[in-house]
């Protein structure tokens, strides 16, 4: 018999992905747990085997297409019925398609590229009748339905042309709108590449992050001299037991105790309820740099844990990332983010909040600088000290500048004076 293969449901919060790979063609025969397809969800690549023995039908999908839970993307011939993947059923036909409300609720059978096809000509699917194998929509459908409906319905077109023409006089070609784009390759060769899901997981969370929280950035500068002295004594010894000593460990243990001291900066809004949702766990996402993009991992509980924990699971955190073997999970639970560019040579910038989260704290470059200090004496002297640049983002909605500052200053009194940080980590 035929049966639909539907995209599954990928975990939480994933809703559509992006076609990788098709390794399966029309006409061949597959066995349970085959891999079929390969896939990218917003943060990973997932291969999806296949629940079942049979034969390929039709394949409805082409590398690239981007495909939403419960989409149909392909066929089998197969005898044998799945019982354990809820991915997987058969369609109802479309003859015996029952008009209630319990119906309406479920997915048409039909592919993404038809999907798109009837949303552009602005037929519903739930009214156009299937030919496709197994109840499945096809491009066919919705063109037949579309031009079915046009004949059917003729005037609101005649109207809406008459209309146009009748307000809109001649004119010259307008220039492009803000939203679209001239051709680039009037002026040269140019070089298209997909915005794949990842990279448009980053926009869409940068976008919203932005759109919706009105930032706010607080610069100072830590004098890291002898944190530096410290990290260089105990480096070795921490890479014996597969750790990896930086900065950025030393920051997660200063910002657990500034969180603590100042839990606002722990916080999400909640807009619909009115409410905001202070955390009491400190789970700290590491913005890191991969191939593939931007993720950032949680390290869980910061504030129990030591340095030496720390630096040997942020290391393994990182490897994972970039290694493509992580799982969603290590991505999810955030309360607080640390972005640190010195590694890549970055000094003072501004980041983005990592949204529902209010607070991001950013890190650049250590430099050698002139400083001025007073001695014992009173006297003022210039010496070479290591200079770190540091920024707190905030969101002015939930948190007040002036604790802006007293948050910052705790981080950077910790981070100046490493008896301090050990004295003060709570």
């Amino acid at each position: 018999m035929s049966t639909s293969f539907r995209l599954p449901d990928l975990g939480e919060g994933v809703h559509e992905a992006e076609i990788l790979a098709i390794p399966v063609a029309s006409g061949q025969a597959i066995e349970e747990g085959q891999v079929i397809l390969e896939i990218e969800t917003d943060k990973a690549a997932v291969e999806i085997p296949s629940p079942f023995t049979g034969v390929v039908g039709d394949i409805l999908v082409k590398v690239g297409d981007m495909a939403i839970v419960g989409d149909v993307l392909m066929t089998f011939e197969t005898g044998v019925e799945k019982t354990t993947a809820p991915q997987v059923d058969t369609p109802p036909q479309v003859e015996k398609m029952p008009p209630s409300k319990e119906y309406g609720q479920s997915p048409v059978p039909a592919s993404p590229s038809t999907r798109r096809l009837a949303r552009e000509l602005g037929v519903d699917l739930r009214a156009v009748t299937a030919t496709g194998s197994g109840g499945i929509v096809t491009k066919d459908d919705i063109e037949a339905h579309a031009r079915q409906k046009e004949q059917s319905d003729p005037l609101p077109k005649i109207v809406a042309v008459a209309v146009a023409a009748a307000v809109v006089p001649a004119r010259p070609p307008a220039a492009p709108s803000p939203t679209g784009l001239p051709d680039f390759s009037k002026w040269g060769p140019v070089k298209r590449r997909p915005f794949r899901s990842i990279r448009r997981a980053t926009a869409t969370q940068m976008t919203a992050s932005w759109a919706q929280i009105p930032h706010v950035h607080c610069q100072d500068n830590i004098d890291i001299t002898g944190l530096e002295a410290f990290r260089q004594k105990h480096k070795a010894e921490i890479a014996a037991v597969g750790g990896r000593l930086t900065m950025t460990v030393f920051a997660m243990k200063a910002v657990a105790t500034a969180l603590k001291a100042y839990p606002s900066f722990n916080a999400s809004l909640d807009l619909a309820a009115q409410e905001i949702i202070v955390k009491n766990y400190f789970h700290i996402g590491i913005a890191t740099d991969s191939e593939n993009g931007l993720f950032v991992p949680v390290i869980r509980d910061v504030d129990r844990k030591s340095i030496k924990e720390l630096a040997i699971e942020v290391d393994g955190a990182i490897t994972r990332v970039r290694t493509g073997k992580f799982s969603r999970e290590e991505l999810q639970g955030g309360t607080f983010t640390i972005t640190n560019a010195g590694a890549l040579g970055g000094h003072h910038f501004s980041a983005i909040i990592n949204y529902p989260e209010v607070a991001i704290l950013g890190l650049g470059q250590g430099r050698m600088q002139p400083v001025v200090i007073t001695g014992t004496d009173g006297k003022h002297q210039i010496v070479p000290r290591l200079i770190m640049p540091i920024v707190l983002c905030f969101d002015h909605r939930v948190v007040d500048g002036a604790d802006a500052i007293r948050f910052l200053h705790l981080v950077i009194n910790a981070l100046e004076d490493p008896d301090e940080l050990l004295i003060t980590m709570i």
